[in-house]
């Protein structure tokens, strides 16, 4: 491909058409279990570090997403936890010792599910915090990326990765390295990872609805807070998961 924006265009479309294409059916298994998990009274945790965690954000407090739905970030420690702020260094996505702590503070009840994104899916914090999500018994979706993942040895002591955790792992379609377009004295530009993780939790998130309308209820979906009503409509939802789902955070 052309280095040009052209070229990225053209890479990142061929690529979502990939991922599209080949995790349909990922997608509908992590859509039913969510579907599940919101008929037993259950919120979607989603987590995510770095860029990663755009993930979070396109799943939880949005206009045209579901209104069950929480983000958890690694900031948690500091804004809900009393850690000082100089931990939130670069590396700390790293260390397995702080996602206990992390999910600790998260207001998670048993029906709940989560959704955890991470392109390379071996940092620390990450592979402890799925694999203490599985271990308390909720129902775990992860994005990751298959091709990167497999380059790469986990940073976990257990040897595991991200998705070796899942009930359902979805590849992001990302190369190694997540950046798509090669430079001429190495390396590479024009990052992938992001737009395709955002159009699988898009695609989870239209599912799920689908799945609630077919059996005749009535989704919990967010409006514009930029359109008349739109923060009418959305308080009176919000406040049915009161002191479960966080937001402004």
């Amino acid at each position: 491909m052309t280095l040009s924006a052209e070229g990225y265009l053209e890479t990142v479309t061929a690529t979502m058409a990939r991922v599209a294409a080949s995790q349909r059916d990922g997608v509908r298994r992590a859509a039913e279990l969510i579907t599940t998990a919101l008929r037993a009274d259950g919120v979607v945790h989603a987590f995510g570090t770095g860029h990663s965690e755009a993930l979070s954000m396109e799943i939880a407090g949005r206009a045209g997403g579901l209104v069950p739905t929480n983000r958890i970030a690694l900031r948690d420690l500091v804004l809900h936890g009393g850690e000082p702020a100089h931990i939130l260094g670069p590396t700390l996505e790293r260390d397995p010792t702080v996602a206990r702590r992390l999910l600790d503070l998260a207001p998670v009840r048993p029906p709940d599910i989560f959704v955890i994104a991470s392109n390379s899916g071996v940092n620390g914090t990450i592979v402890e915090f799925a694999s203490l999500v599985k271990e308390r018994g909720h129902a775990l979706v992860a994005i990751t990326s298959a091709e990167h993942s497999a380059g790469v040895d986990s940073r976990h002591p257990s040897g595991r990765k991200l998705g070796d955790l899942a009930d359902v792992a979805l590849d992001n379609g990302a190369p190694f390295g997540d950046a798509a377009l090669p430079l001429p004295g190495g390396g590479a530009v024009g990052a992938i990872s992001s737009i395709t993780a955002a159009l699988l939790a898009q695609q989870i998130t239209v599912e799920v609805v689908a799945r609630m309308i077919e059996a005749g209820e009535t989704p919990p979906v967010y409006l514009s807070a930029n359109i008349p009503a739109g923060d009418e409509h959305n308080n009176a939802l919000e406040a049915r998961y009161a002191g479960r789902i966080r937001r402004g955070s």
